[in-house]
């Protein structure tokens, strides 16, 4: 079993940055495709970002120019870089990750395996 635990999340002023990690078991991670997807209470879940194995990068358009997903093999972790942060912008975030390194799509049916979330609050 693919496991993934997600932590950084928190309370940030509207404009300033955070950085969420998403720590991955198993032992093939650099063939693994990572993505994170975000949830607000009422809503549905949404893609947020993908990196494919070879580092080919994938964003909603929203958070374009904002946040910058990364990954480091030799840590087993992917990242998410969150600059600018808006109050729309508040919601879980979760970690996600298909067992294929390459990209094929931003639906949450792409991905196999789920982090617990953390929550992201962006105040005004």
């Amino acid at each position: 079993q693919v496991q993934l635990v997600e932590f950084g999340g928190g309370l940030v002023q509207a404009g300033g940055s955070l950085r969420l990690s998403c720590v991955v078991s198993g032992r093939t991670f650099r063939t693994y495709t990572m993505a994170w997807f975000r949830q607000a209470p009422g809503k549905e879940r949404e893609f947020v970002a993908a990196i494919s194995a070879i580092s080919t990068t994938y964003y909603v358009d929203s958070v374009k120019g904002r946040f910058t997903i990364s990954r480091d093999n030799t840590k087993k972790t992917a990242y998410l870089q969150m600059n600018t942060l808006k109050p729309e912008d508040t919601a879980v975030y979760y970690c996600a990750t298909r067992s294929k390194g390459y990209y094929t799509g931003s639906g949450a049916a792409n991905y196999d395996y789920w982090g617990q979330g953390t929550q992201v609050t962006v105040s005004s």
